[in-house]
């Protein structure tokens, strides 16, 4: 017998995605009631796409909740450099939801959080008894790599990812999964919006393949050359807070009943809400 797997969809990336994939030329799906849907049909195809290829005996969608989480109250600017939604997708975001809910997969998410925050909680919960497989397009999850998680970032097109393990992820930066939440905050992150230590993009991961940690590298400040040395005493306060934001926060309280995220879908629910939102050439993707 196969060994369960579960599926956890950044729900919001995955939205984003599809929505600029059209938009950008112009193409939102308007249907007869005047509503978009181009975000929600894409939704459907990458998701329906990566449970074909990756055939998963649970699926759970995770989403962020609003702009304002706990980290924007530690840091006011994090992600303050990202325009409003086009106007377009904005009833989207509810309609979605309800397309994923008629397709009996839980949505998760709590208020002050971040999807990744509920992704990163559910993985370490579900890891200890299933295979757990998180689909985004966001690199910062590699942090939550370990032996039963696996990363699957989506790539240009549909069906075309990039599957990381936590061997794989050793081997081509020379640290471990861990590691990656001091490298962010070394870095800094230019979409998140936080600035780590400036322009010490490769130096950062030079000095955590010597060091190990942020720590290893404070404890060791007399082999680093004058102008680390300078950058980081400069830089200490901003350098703790960074890795403060860059850390996915893994004790949520949260949790999702196995048995409500196993994936089957009521293809006559299915079918109504398709049609409903006037969703055509979906039903037929699914091989699952």
């Amino acid at each position: 017998m196969n060994k369960e797997k579960v599926l956890l969809v950044d729900g919001m990336a995955l939205l984003f995605r599809a929505f600029y994939a059209t938009a950008m030329s112009g193409y939102f799906m308007v249907n007869s009631k005047g509503i978009p849907t181009n975000a929600i049909h894409g939704f459907v195809k990458h998701l329906f796409t990566a449970v074909n290829e990756h055939k998963p005996t649970h699926v759970i969608c995770c989403w962020d909740m609003g702009s304002k989480t706990y980290r924007t109250e530690l840091y006011p600017a994090y992600k303050a450099n990202r325009g409003e939604p086009l106007v377009e997708l904005i009833p989207q975001f509810d309609l979605v939801k309800e397309v994923v809910e008629e397709l009996d997969i839980p949505n998760i998410g709590l208020e002050g959080f971040e999807a990744d925050d509920c992704i990163g909680t559910l993985a370490k919960q579900l890891s200890q008894q299933m295979d757990v497989a998180i689909l985004t397009g966001d690199q910062d999850i590699l942090q939550l790599l370990d032996s039963n998680i696996t990363v699957i970032l989506f790539k240009k097109g549909y069906g075309n990812y990039d599957v990381f393990t936590k061997e794989r992820f050793h081997e081509e930066k020379g640290i471990h999964a861990a590691q990656m939440i001091d490298l962010k905050a070394l870095m800094g992150d230019s979409s998140d919006n936080y600035p780590g230590v400036k322009g010490w993009e490769k130096t950062a991961l030079k000095l955590l393949q010597s060091h190990g940690s942020i720590e290893g590298i404070l404890e060791n400040m007399e082999s680093l050359t004058k102008g680390q040395r300078k950058k980081i005493e400069e830089e200490l306060e901003m350098l703790h807070l960074c890795r403060k934001l860059a850390t996915i926060h893994c004790e949520m309280e949260i949790e999702c009943s196995l048995d409500e995220a196993t994936f089957h879908i009521n293809q006559e629910k299915m079918k109504k809400k398709f049609a409903e939102l006037e969703l055509k050439n979906l039903e037929q993707l699914l091989k699952h």
